[in-house]
């Protein structure tokens, strides 16, 4: 009989699936496992209340790591059987979702479109054919497409975790920094720094959720 699990699973693309297959959670670290854990438990615990789980992913400029976490953060719920996980991102200031950012998830599996142009364009971010995509653009923590209460606010980048010492909104504020693959824009190192920073993203989001107990 099919899992509810295994179920979910297999409504991602399959490209994408291959891609979560193969990453391997026994090269995280045990510091970085300590890291993460206050992300299982807040996890954890919506799911034995049976309550949604809102998690919003925080970078300075809502550019490249807050739309990477949320873009995996939310895949691998669906590959895991989570329900009811909602993922969102934000930054101190609105700025642009960087193109190599996208680029990076589509190589990775996702189906990426622009939905408007402009400044900050409006992207949608799809994991799965029959699954509501994620709508990816720069917003700060205040706007109105982000949760108001009951979130987890993950602090993906130390300036941010730094500039917002204390957000009065959030349930739980936890800080899993990543290293900015900003500092190869430009240089023939780009392609493969966003590629492994996205990697590691995705093997640390990979680890969170196979830590999620399903009653």
């Amino acid at each position: 009989m099919e899992t509810a699990v295994n179920s979910k699973k297999k409504m991602l693309y399959s490209t994408l699936i291959e891609k979560i297959d193969s990453l391997d959670i026994s090269i995280i670290s045990e510091e970085r496992k300590a890291i993460l854990q206050p992300l299982i438990d807040f996890v954890q615990s919506k799911v034995d209340k049976k309550q949604i789980i809102n998690l919003n992913f925080i970078c300075t400029h809502n550019s490249r790591r807050s739309h990477l976490s949320q873009a995996w953060a939310q895949a691998m719920g669906s590959y895991f059987g989570i329900n009811n996980l909602f993922c969102y991102s934000a930054g101190t200031e609105a700025t642009a979702l960087f193109p190599v950012a996208a680029k990076t998830l589509v190589n990775s599996g996702f189906e990426v479109e622009m939905l408007s142009e402009g400044k900050n364009p409006v992207y949608s971010i799809k994991y799965a054919d029959n699954i509501h995509p994620i709508i990816g653009f720069s917003k700060t923590i205040t706007s109105n497409f982000n949760p108001k209460s009951g979130f987890a606010a993950i602090m993906t980048c130390s300036s941010a975790d730094q500039g917002c010492p204390f957000i009065a909104v959030a349930e739980q504020r936890i800080p899993i920094t990543y290293e900015d693959p900003k500092i190869a824009d430009g240089t023939p190192q780009q392609a493969e720094k966003y590629e492994e920073r996205s990697n590691q993203i995705a093997t640390e989001m990979k680890f969170v959720f196979s830590q999620i107990k399903i009653s």
